[in-house]
């Protein structure tokens, strides 16, 4: 097998792990591409290309993230990571793990982590990788990553729900809260929600957004019953759909353009969190993207209607 095709093989994996590495679509292709370049200028062949390529692609979100730490502060309203609809790599032994990994709630955890504990904590837990594999990848002793994974997951297990939620359970409550979402049932609503549920959206500055997180079930239930009502009376549309191995929604205007997704953070059978992501910059790897301001001006006349 030559190295475009062993390259090829490995990009689902590539991608995976650079995307939980950085949070973002766009910077994880950059990163894999980056891979490449450099596996396809090396003169020598690597005895293993998948050891080779991933302590590459993990050395290069290193440095991306190491970078984006400033860029992260000065972030305008709440951070969330870029929309992933549909994770490429596939491994039946470790799908429990892939899809946890993913998620909104899982990637924010991700985020108090350092760099290294981030890379050594996705590398072992989530693709299990060996220490000395890891160790190569990092440029640190297997000792050291050891010692990074076991704070790695003090930080993670400390933020984590005790409870995690049956995927088929999940998929049947985000089908009836979508339902009583569509039809403004504010009753309906309120007893598919997590008693200190939280709504929060990112807009990044470029999208109106909530001014901050609507905390509790009752304000939850209020705002989304007089909202969702008048977003569909201007022909937006919801798309259910998964959003980070969650179940979740895409929202749509009349032309079909996106104007941002939904994730249902699901645990102990209610709806803990809900996070939107409007900001345009991280939707475009979702197709064309709607007119924030102008459909939010729709919205307000609708309303008022």
């Amino acid at each position: 097998m030559g190295k475009v095709e062993e390259f090829q093989e490995l990009r689902p994996l590539l991608f995976s792990i650079a995307y939980r590495m950085l949070g973002s679509v766009s910077e994880a292709e950059d990163a894999v591409q980056e891979t490449w370049l450099r596996y396809d200028a090396s003169p020598t062949t690597p005895t293993s290309a998948k050891a080779y390529l991933s302590a590459t692609v993990t050395r290069i979100a290193i440095d991306v993230l190491r970078s984006a730490r400033v860029r992260r502060e000065e972030y305008v309203g709440p951070w969330f990571p870029e929309p992933l609809l549909d994770d490429p790599y596939e491994d039946p032994e470790r799908a429990a793990e892939l899809a946890d990994s993913v998620s909104m709630a899982a990637l924010l955890l991700l985020e108090r982590l350092s760099p290294l504990e981030r890379s050594v904590f996705v590398l072992r837990e989530v693709f299990g990788f060996g220490f000395d594999e890891i160790a190569s990848a990092v440029g640190r002793t297997e000792q050291a990553c050891r010692q990074l994974l076991v704070r790695a997951r003090r930080h993670m297990r400390d933020g984590r729900p005790r409870f995690e939620a049956d995927p088929a359970e999940s998929r049947e409550l985000a089908a009836r809260f979508f339902d009583a979402l569509k039809g403004g049932d504010v009753d309906g609503l309120r007893g598919l929600l997590a008693a200190d549920v939280q709504m929060v959206g990112d807009g990044g500055g470029k999208a109106p957004q909530l001014a901050r997180a609507i905390t509790g079930a009752d304000n939850v239930a209020k705002l989304l019953a007089v909202l969702f009502p008048a977003m569909l009376r201007v022909d937006l549309t919801l798309e259910p759909h998964e959003v980070n191995g969650q179940p979740g929604a895409i929202v749509r205007d009349r032309d079909g353009k996106v104007l941002h997704t939904l994730a249902l953070d699901i645990a102990e059978g209610r709806v803990q969190a809900i996070r939107s992501v409007i900001n345009p910059d991280k939707l475009a790897h979702l197709g064309p993207v709607a007119d924030a301001w102008a459909i939010h001006e729709e919205v307000r006349e609708a309303r008022r209607g």
